[in-house]
């Protein structure tokens, strides 16, 4: 019986392995030969000392921070979840890297569109710091204290945001699909930094635009050189050749441009100028119109079409020459004929997404006139970022989820076009200030504000559409140290952890604590549909139609295992995963591997 892995996705393990399947000849004994593998590159290798590169101090510790595994778990909270049986929306509480790592597996490649806000580092936001050895605990102290700002007279001001931005971006082009995308709001201290991180992840070649978002509507008199009012949107694909965009939809007050004065049975239509310039000779010749009369194109300009393409255009009735038949001829375009999307301009003005200042005033309605967030954005801006790269059940990811606008825009755009999106909001429970509006309302840290912001935003889209088939539940989960001793050791005192581990589970932790791990170990999603089956008071956990069957608990017997095979699908061989101790005894285990092998299941593991 295989013990499961207690760590996350090992990265480098994967590209090492990607690395063989691409060059199998440059693998000697198992291991890569490099010099092998710089004569199958050839020129594509760079030897020259003096070459293009973004470098800072702590760069190389960033790249391995984000490859290191995390030994973590995330525990389910149903307590402040809603809808939990049904609902397919997570909200996890935690530090992003960390979350990241353990995301990595289950969501490898699954994600349509992450957006992120993170903090813009203007001296008074918050930066994370990280800790290379144990990450798990640095997140468990940052949360018992008030959040730090990175001042600039930190003497690593720029170096201490960016070494918190690479490895996260690095861990969110794994999760993202091949025709996936990203989109990063930044302002001016960082967007160079940002753009050059992005392009070393992402490659340049899957640069999209820097949007500009007109965030605020009136003059800012925060800086004596220039009134700034705009921040920026980065945009980069996984893929560019296989990315999925849509465009944004016509509006209907374009459409009330066609009319069919003409009653053509192809449906309402507009005219436009069929001449052109600069003048093309064979372009140039003489036109009668119904009335008579002899037309040419205006001086140093010619027809759009020539002789021959005219011919055909009038015989379809494509040609226009108004009412009366008298007038300069135009080009018929329909409407049935128009695309139903159109290609965003990069500069978004506050008219079209909104503007910060409606954003703090919708949230602040949501919430019965309490101020709980300065800087949320617009659910309108993310409404746009959301039609322009997903459509029906694609997953979207935000892990600097801030209120949770993101979520809130989610929910939205489902009950307007019945799309069955799903989010995923992560965000870490800074604390809020004791001086602030939120606060005194009794929001303790911001995963409060933004789980009871998507539990507000989704009643009123119910109220407001009578949409009551919309999922506007989550399910939260919270970032901790594994449930399993052994995967989560006490390095500080050790003799007491080999002691310990006669009972490898941790005493406060329940086994829906660890089935949940267990599903984060073994690959999947969070969201699966789980049953639970009494067996003469022990359970059995049916996950995914009876792909694994688990069972966690103690003084196990052959007729339990008897009952975990009614549940096995039908369609392929299913994981079976006990608990190490849980057996009543050696004997019993070897004959529960010898009755499951006997019916084809031979893929069985053990926490």
């Amino acid at each position: 019986m295989e013990k499961l892995d207690g760590k996350s996705l090992d990265l480098v393990k994967t590209n090492i392995e990607a690395l063989k399947q691409l060059f199998p000849e440059v693998v000697t004994e198992g291991k890569i030969d490099f010099d092998k593998l710089k004569l199958v590159l050839g020129e594509e290798i760079e030897t020259r000392n003096e070459k293009y590169e973004f470098t800072w101090h702590g760069k190389t510790q960033a790249m391995k921070l984000a490859q290191t595994p995390s030994t973590g778990t995330l525990r389910p909270d149903k307590a402040s979840s809603k809808n939990w049986e049904t609902t397919e929306n997570l909200y996890i509480e935690g530090d992003n890297l960390e979350v990241l790592k353990l995301l990595q597996k289950s969501y490898f490649g699954k994600i349509k569109m992450i957006y992120i806000d993170p903090p813009y580092n203007t001296g008074k936001d918050f930066v994370y710091k990280d800790d290379f050895r144990d990450n798990i605990r640095n997140y468990k102290e940052i949360t018992q204290q008030t959040t730090k700002a990175n001042t600039e007279t930190n003497g690593r001001y720029h170096t201490d945001w960016l070494n918190m931005m690479y490895p996260r971006l690095k861990l969110a082009r794994n999760l993202l699909r091949e025709d996936g995308v990203i989109f990063i709001s930044i302002d001016d201290t960082e967007v160079s930094n940002l753009k050059k991180i992005c392009d070393e992840i992402f490659g340049e070649v899957n640069f999209i635009t820097i949007f500009i978002w007109q965030r605020a509507f009136a003059p800012v008199n925060m800086n004596k050189f220039a009134s700034r009012n705009h921040d920026f949107v980065l945009c980069y694909a996984k893929q560019i050749d296989f990315l999925s965009w849509y465009g944004l939809p016509r509006s209907q007050e374009a459409d009330t441009r066609y009319s069919n004065p003409d009653n053509d049975p192809r449906g309402p239509w507009t005219s436009g100028d069929l001449s052109v310039g600069p003048p093309v000779p064979e372009k140039i010749y003489e036109i009668v119109t119904p009335s008579g009369r002899v037309v040419y194109p205006p001086k140093g300009y010619c027809w759009r079409v020539t002789k021959e393409r005219f011919a055909e255009l009038l015989a379809d009735n494509r040609i226009w020459f108004g009412k009366d038949g008298d007038s300069v001829p135009r080009l018929k375009r329909f409407l049935s004929e128009v695309k139903s999307t159109i290609t965003p301009l990069t500069v978004w003005t506050h008219q079209e997404v909104s503007h910060s200042q409606d954003a703090k005033k919708e949230l602040k309605e949501l919430f019965e006139d309490q101020s709980v967030m300065d800087y949320p954005k617009p659910v309108k801006l993310m409404k746009r970022i959301l039609e322009l790269s997903t459509r029906e059940n694609d997953i979207i990811l935000d892990f600097f989820s801030g209120s949770a606008t993101t979520a809130h825009a989610v929910m939205q755009l489902n009950a307007e076009d019945g799309g069955n999106r799903k989010f995923i909001m992560v965000q870490l429970p800074e604390k809020t200030d004791e001086t602030s509006d939120a606060y005194k309302a009794g929001y303790k840290n911001i995963c409060e504000i933004g789980k009871e912001r998507i539990r507000r935003a989704g009643e009123k889209i119910v109220q407001e559409t009578g949409k009551t088939d919309l999922d506007i539940g989550f399910k939260v989960f919270k970032l901790d140290s594994s449930n399993i001793k052994e995967w989560d050791p006490d390095f500080d005192n050790l003799e007491q952890t080999l002691f310990d581990l006669q009972n490898n589970i941790k005493e406060d932790r329940t086994k829906e604590d660890l089935l949940y791990e267990i599903l984060l170990k073994i690959g999947l999603p969070l969201t699966v549909p789980i049953e639970e089956i009494d067996c003469r008071g022990k359970t059995i956990y049916n996950v995914a139609y009876g792909s694994v069957l688990v069972c966690l608990e103690d003084e196990i017997d052959l007729d339990l295992v008897q009952e975990m095979l009614n549940y096995r699908s039908e369609h392929m061989p299913p994981k079976v995963i006990f608990k190490e101790s849980g057996f009543m005894s050696d004997a019993v285990k070897t004959n529960a591997l010898q009755t499951l092998k006997k019916h084809g299941i031979t893929d069985v593991r053990s926490v």
